[in-house]
């Protein structure tokens, strides 16, 4: 399981970014919810402690029991929709062993690791029928497992993750450009009809009412839905270029003045636009941007098909989640619950994400090796 390693393929301007974003982030979360900033450092030093365990583990060893962390997540997954803990209408969260954490975060890295497997391993099927209705069905139970708690925010970024697994494990571009032809008009059709049963929707369905608050804030039967995002976006304009100081006082601060709800979490972009303005903003979305393209460029040097779907799929979670969550803190998205990678508070998500990232570290450690003729 442990192997010998060079120690130039180490990539450590990769750890550099992560840490240096991980910084910024419990500082960010220090301003908007101080008493559990100390969380959230032990948490980074948690998480850097297995991403450097886990770097040094061979990664090829650890997949071949990949079919017992599936079974794992799943049974924990059934475990929360029966025992967990609810907060904020939501059962998302179990205690085991006097520890309390979100099993969902863990799936994310859980099924990348098993889908880097099976698709390698599936690799000359791919695009049978066969093989693409079996990965559906197992991506679809913890997917399922995962809606019902209610998580609609994690079950796309997770359906997101197996979709671009998927096309990157060699998915036939007739099936992709399929999909799309079908999907255009059923969008469209479902657009159609949300607008003209809104209020029916909205009355039975919270989705539906974030989805027309983002559409329509200024109605007068959303505009309360719509009230967080619309504070998020002052806050972040409020910032202009430099900010207004970590830790500050100004009265007109939206986050001083408790505008903005659970700002460590899911609106920590807003509560950085405010204090660290358009330039600390920028490093974020710089930093984030670094380590999706050193997850990509270690992936495109991978030995086998596993370590580049592991890290592609890494970069995928990286990049969609940061993304979706920066486009509903500026009200370019309807509001869903999903944490800024690395910066938003909440130890199992960071723990798990810097869990991922030792898998990528370790998929560096293993290039492919290189001839005059290229790599082999």
């Amino acid at each position: 399981m442990l192997k010998h390693y060079k120690i130039r393929n180490y990539h450590f301007p990769l750890i550099i970014y992560l840490v240096i974003l991980s910084v910024i982030g419990i500082l960010l979360i220090g301003s908007a919810e101080a008493s559990v900033q100390t969380k959230q450092v032990l948490g980074l030093f948690l998480g850097l402690l297995m991403m450097v365990v886990i770097s040094l583990m061979d990664y090829s060893f650890i997949l071949k029991f990949s079919l017992l962390y599936y079974v794992g997540i799943v049974f924990l997954l059934i475990l929360v929709e029966i025992f967990g803990d609810t907060t904020g209408g939501s059962q998302r969260w179990i205690e085991i062993a006097g520890i309390r954490f979100q099993p969902s975060e863990l799936a994310k890295i859980v099924l990348i690791l098993f889908f880097a497997y099976y698709f390698m391993k599936h690799e000359e099927k791919i695009n049978t029928f066969k093989t693409l209705v079996f990965s559906f069905i197992l991506v679809g139970i913890p997917l399922f497992l995962i809606y019902k708690q209610p998580d609609t925010s994690t079950t796309i970024v997770m359906a997101f993750i197996f979709c671009a697994l998927l096309f990157i494990a060699g998915l036939s571009y007739k099936i992709v450009g399929s999909v799309i032809v079908i999907m255009v008009p059923v969008v469209i059709i479902g657009i159609t009809y949300l607008l003209r049963n809104a209020e029916a929707l909205v009355a039975e369905h919270y989705q539906f009412k974030r989805i027309m608050s983002w559409l329509d804030p200024t109605n007068p039967l959303y505009s309360e839905a719509a009230t967080q995002q619309q504070n998020s976006i002052m806050a972040i304009g409020s910032g202009q270029l430099v900010g207004k100081g970590l830790n500050n006082s100004v009265s007109t601060s939206m986050n001083n003045s408790n505008f903005i709800i659970e700002p460590q979490t899911d609106f920590i972009f807003a509560v950085a636009g405010e204090e660290l303005g358009f330039l600390g903003c920028a490093l974020i979305i710089i930093l984030l941007l670094l380590i999706v393209l050193e997850c990509v460029m270690i992936g495109m040097k991978a030995k086998d098909t596993a370590g580049k779907l592991i890290c592609c799929g890494m970069a995928s979670l990286v990049a969609f989640q940061s993304f979706v969550n920066i486009c509903v803190a500026t009200g370019l998205m309807p509001n869903t619950g999903v944490p800024l990678p690395f910066v938003s508070y909440g130890l199992t998500s960071l723990v798990s994400l810097f869990m991922g990232m030792g898998f990528v570290l370790n998929v560096g450690l293993q290039p492919k090796k290189y001839t005059k003729g290229g790599y082999l």
